[in-house]
């Protein structure tokens, strides 16, 4: 599966360059997975959770399209109504990273932490692990 880095905020070259390698194709699949950031945060947390959900799913060649919540309000306001309730911080708007595939909410980014540790991504993601990799030798083990 080849990576998809497109920008929902016009700035499509960017993210092309940020792919680094990876071939950027229209509607891949019919699941989309995206990742909700915004790209000028300057909390330094959540600039770090950001640049490693971003470098895990280039890394991996998953297709996703970004999100930025900072130019587009759009894209700000659909990601906070679609954060369920008991996702939601006690006080305050849901921060990014958030994850969605198309319009399922997979995680913020402790979940996504907690399924790459676990090897389990691909799963968290709602994608079947590629042959060989760490999550389908896992999965072919548990089946045995």
């Amino acid at each position: 599966m080849a990576c998809c880095a497109a920008s929902s905020d016009g700035s499509e070259g960017a993210a092309k360059e940020r792919a680094s390698g990876c071939q950027v194709e229209e509607e891949q699949s019919i699941s989309r997975t995206s990742l909700y950031q915004e790209v000028n945060n300057s909390y330094v947390t959540i600039k770090k959770q950001q640049q490693d959900v971003l470098g895990f799913l280039e890394a991996n060649k998953i297709e996703f399209e970004e999100k930025d919540i900072a130019a587009n309000e759009e894209n700000r306001k659909w990601m906070r109504e679609n954060v369920p309730e008991d996702s939601r911080p006690a006080s305050g708007n849901p921060l990014p990273p958030r994850l969605f595939n198309d319009s399922r909410y997979l995680g913020d980014y402790e979940a996504f932490f907690e399924a790459r540790e676990n090897n389990a991504v691909y799963a968290f993601l709602g994608l079947t692990a590629p042959p060989g990799s760490k999550e389908a030798e896992a999965l072919a083990k548990q089946q045995a």
